[in-house]
């Protein structure tokens, strides 16, 4: 009996054998439905090494909701964040991933051959719009805090679960100061990054504006406190944005 057909079995028999009723069994998870990122403490990023288009869910037969690409609107290499992996009927392997486009939000999944190793990365970054503070944490510990300059309220910055795709240095571009981390966020309407609206973690010329609302969807930092987050943060960190 196949591996995976084989840990169903023994599932089910452990739900009869606690006296469970089998509708209670049929809501229990799919053993063959493997976590890979909880966003916080342990998450996995890959970078795509085949064209593939991205589907709704983990079959050929369902909708598509994007395709893979491989570089960034800036140049670098894209990168997905990972959720889950699963093994479908016919024995293939598909990844769940955050899809870095137009509407924010959007997840699918692709073939696991399409995708080029596995990385870890334990940490996470939040940013509370509220309060106008980033937050870095590394294993769920806090390693960087700073305040920060949101979007206006006609250019606001959006709220949900995104992921760091690059980061850089700046030069001769006061703007964004010294230091730059591109995101998996778009700004609704218009945002201070070139190339198609993407929500960035920037310096600034403009330190006094900070902490406030003063850009157009992207994330303004003080050029000391942007240079040593640059140098904490990885890519594939989850970025919450409150």
């Amino acid at each position: 009996m196949p591996r995976r057909l084989l840990a169903a079995a023994l599932f089910a028999v452990l739900f009869a054998a606690s006296g469970l009723s089998a509708a209670r069994a049929a809501d229990a998870p799919d053993p063959r439905m493997v976590r890979l990122s909880d966003e916080k403490l342990l998450s996995r990023w890959a970078n795509p090494i085949a064209p593939s288009a991205i589907y709704r869910d983990h079959s050929y037969g369902s909708s598509k909701v994007g395709d893979l690409r491989f570089f960034t609107e800036d140049g670098f290499s894209e990168v997905y964040l990972l959720l889950r992996q699963y093994e479908d009927d016919a024995g293939r392997e598909w990844v769940e991933l955050r899809v870095p486009k137009r509407p924010n939000g959007r997840v699918g999944w692709v073939r696991r051959d399409k995708l080029g190793q596995y990385n870890r990365n334990v940490f996470q970054l939040t940013i509370d719009r509220k309060k106008l503070r980033g937050t870095l944490r590394k294993n769920g510990r806090k390693v960087w805090s700073a305040p920060v300059g949101v979007g206006a309220v006609g250019t606001k910055t959006p709220a949900g679960n995104f992921y760091i795709r690059e980061k850089f240095r700046v030069r001769n571009v006061p703007l964004y100061g010294t230091r730059a981390i591109g995101t998996s966020a778009y700004a609704p309407t218009l945002s201070d990054w070139p190339n198609g609206g993407v929500v960035g973690i920037h310096g600034t010329d403009q330190p006094e504006l900070i902490p406030g609302r003063p850009s157009h969807g992207c994330i303004r930092v003080r050029n000391p406190d942007v240079e040593r987050l640059w140098r904490l943060i990885r890519i594939g960190t989850p970025l919450r944005i409150l």
